[in-house]
């Protein structure tokens, strides 16, 4: 439970053992850390896991500022686009746009707090796993009520729908309740992601 008395998601991730292998020699930090801070459940003997490569300080640091400023830059270009649908009344493709945007602001968070990004465009799982690593994600996208958990649906259902059901309909008023939402998500990663960087 956050200091704000909401629930911590709690996801499941499975990787079979080369995977994790793998990433464990190329130093990739998220799998380090359960290597060295989890706990094991059950043992066959059959495998065994690689010794993880130690990156520095300044090596994560490093990797963090380039994630972030690589998919800020791709949100912030898409949210252009974005503008320039809902402009136009062009709400379908204005509603995949906000799930790019959505989908690559996780992304920053992702990578930057733990360098790994499940490859997933479900913005219900980036969501909970952006939430198990900073509870204040939870902010972006309230689902108390029915009529915010409807429109949340539509934005995780665009990636799909919008581009490929005809049945797909969104309206204006739901776009723009929307696009506060993922701009609230924007100032959220920013911020969250500046303070993950400066300290390492």
């Amino acid at each position: 439970v956050s200091d704000s008395g909401a629930c911590t998601p709690v996801t499941v991730i499975a990787h079979d053992i080369d995977f994790v292998n793998r990433r464990l020699r190329k130093g990739q930090y998220f799998f380090s850390d359960i290597k060295k801070e989890g706990v094991l459940l059950f043992d066959s003997g059959r495998f065994q896991l690689s010794e993880p490569k130690e990156l520095t300080s300044a090596q994560r640091k490093k990797l963090a500022e380039e994630d972030f400023a690589y998919w800020m830059e791709r949100a912030d270009s898409t949210g252009r686009l974005f503008a320039y649908a809902l402009r136009e009344d062009d709400f379908r493709n204005g509603a995949f746009l906000l799930h790019q945007i959505t989908e690559s602001l996780y992304a920053a968070v992702l990578l930057v707090f733990s360098r790994y990004k499940q490859s997933t465009h479900d913005l219900e799982t980036l969501g909970k796993q952006a939430a198990a690593l900073e509870p204040k994600f939870l902010e972006a996208f309230p689902l108390g009520t029915p009529e915010e958990r409807r429109c949340f649906e539509l934005l995780r259902k665009a990636y799909v729908d919008a581009r490929y059901k005809p049945s797909y309909r969104i309206t204006r008023e739901e776009l723009e309740w929307l696009a506060a939402r993922v701009q609230h998500l924007r100032e959220l990663a920013d911020r969250l992601c500046r303070e993950r960087i400066a300290s390492f």
